[in-house]
């Protein structure tokens, strides 16, 4: 005969493969082991705080697994661009520049790279490739992480770059369903909302989702409301967005899965516990419990509660775990050699280089001039992405070509750009955060020429010509200083309005 602990214990295994859960450290320290053997867990995202080098990561990836068992999930944000957590492997162009490469093929292989690098370290789920619209220029968080504004090519670019990850045994994740590009508020911070009608939802945000839904493995949901669609309820809690939508009415099959919990938008407004048997029963497979111990233990009593009381009833529960089960058997967690480390080098190059893009009648100083460099003085990180590049590695590469005195600023809102000598040096801008330029900055900064290295729509601010790398890896300096010495024409094509030549 069962007894209550016993009952409640297994309600509470149950309720641990239902979560994703983080952790701080870049080690398997005996006390969160024993937290995911003791629940059950099997799926854990790391983020660059648990990453030092290969070799580590490869072990504390293969103590995950022993803890976890075979079925593990393993998942990173790896999607390219700004947004990467293992910053050493060869460095993924962002989706946006592949939008502006505009190649199905460089996207393939490009996700291919991909897979081929984080699955040698022991990862069998991506976050990746982003699925929403740039339709918003004002956006604080997608802008280059999205492959474009027009809904077909968006996603045929996105499926090419998915079909090489699965091709090298990567599960993929689309995100942010039912899309994130319509927004000015960053879902981290507060709960933004999407008021548009339901015609131009399809004919935009749900479109790239609706055709990628035959194909993507895992659909990661956004923290958004859709009035139009539900006005009570983000769509991570949402039954009418999750089942009836995505489930029902299109057929979906794979694993729905939230976005993280501890994100503003959810956590300060609803309480992590309530918010994630809100989302299961709303029909979300599995809820990403990142924040802290506590919170995920909060999140674990608050489903077994759930799957005590029957609100989630025996069905849901088994219909979610044989997903999450097949997707784990379909995408083993088994570590690859990685031998090609040089070639998909040589991958990414390529991808940084043909997204390369120029804005108004660039010129080009000539070798061995006295160039003025203004950046910021530091280097930040939007919560979502890696840190920027720091102002003294733009100026070394520069150096290769010219004779740079580098300037930095504090803050863009009184840094006065009339106060820099008038001595005849050639003035690059180099724009290595995010953030859109304030009103100061688009009247009064002239540089000759702006060096957009992370948010593309920068460029749009400042009154010059511009070039654009939708990034600030090592390969987007190699492409800046191949067209500034002439070996590299700027090819691409800005997916997005505002930027046609």
């Amino acid at each position: 005969m069962t007894t209550q602990n016993e009952l409640s214990e297994f309600n509470r295994r149950t309720a641990g493969q239902l979560i994703m859960i983080r952790f701080p450290g870049t080690v398997l320290d005996a006390a969160t082991a024993d937290f995911l053997k003791e629940n059950g867990i099997r799926a854990v995202c790391l983020f660059r705080g648990n990453m030092t080098d290969s070799e580590q990561l490869a072990k504390l990836t293969a103590d995950l697994r022993a803890a976890m068992g075979p079925e593990s999930l393993i998942a990173i944000d790896q999607e390219g661009g700004a947004v990467v957590r293992s910053t050493w492997v060869p460095a993924p162009p962002a989706a946006m520049g592949l939008g502006a490469a505009d190649d199905t093929d460089l996207a393939y292989r490009t996700g291919a790279a991909v897979a081929r690098a984080v699955k040698a370290l022991g990862f069998n789920w991506n976050f990746a490739p982003v699925l929403d619209l740039n339709n918003n220029p004002h956006n604080p968080v997608i802008a280059e992480r999205s492959f474009g504004a027009e809904p077909k090519r968006a996603a045929e670019l996105a499926m090419s770059w998915m079909a090489g990850s699965h091709a090298e045994g990567v599960a993929c994740c689309v995100k942010h369903f039912p899309g994130h590009g319509d927004t000015n508020v960053d879902s981290h911070r507060d709960l933004p909302t999407v008021n548009k009608p339901v015609e131009e939802l399809n004919r935009l945000e749900l479109a790239p989702f609706r055709i990628a839904s035959g194909a993507a493995p895992a659909m990661m949901t956004a923290h958004i409301v859709y009035p139009t669609l539900d006005p009570e309820n983000p769509a991570t809690m949402s039954r009418r967005i999750l089942n009836d939508l995505l489930r029902e009415e299109w057929e979906y099959k794979g694993i729905i899965i939230t976005d993280g919990m501890d994100m503003h938008a959810i956590a300060g407004r609803y309480g992590v516990g309530n918010a994630a048997v809100r989302a299961l029963t709303a029909g979300a497979d599995m809820v990403m419990a990142l924040g802290t111990t506590e919170t995920q233990n909060e999140t674990l009593d608050a489903i077994a509660a759930a799957i005590a009381s029957g609100e989630l009833s025996q069905a849901q529960i088994d219909s979610r775990l044989a997903r999450l089960s097949s997707l784990a058997k379909a995408y083993p967690c088994k570590p690859r050699s990685y031998k090609e480390d040089a070639a998909d080098r040589e991958i990414m190059a390529e991808g940084w280089r043909r997204s390369l893009t120029a804005l108004g009648e660039l010129q080009r100083p000539a070798a061995g001039a006295k160039v003025r460099l203004i950046a910021r003085a530091d280097v930040v990180s939007d919560g979502v992405s890696e840190a920027g590049v720091p102002a003294g590695v733009v100026a070394d590469t520069l150096r290769k070509l010219y004779d740079v005195e580098l300037v930095t600023f504090a803050d863009a809102d009184t840094f006065d750009w009339s106060a820099l000598p008038q001595d005849g040096r050639f003035t690059m801008l180099a724009s290595t955060s995010r953030l859109r330029y304030s009103e100061h900055a688009r009247n009064t900064w002239r540089p000759d020429l702006h060096l957009a290295l992370w948010n593309p729509y920068q460029a749009l601010d400042i009154n010059a010509p511009a070039l654009m790398t939708y990034g600030f890896a090592q390969p987007a300096l190699g492409a800046i200083t191949a067209w500034l010495s002439g070996e590299l024409q700027a090819t691409g094509n800005a997916p997005v309005p505002g930027f046609q030549k």
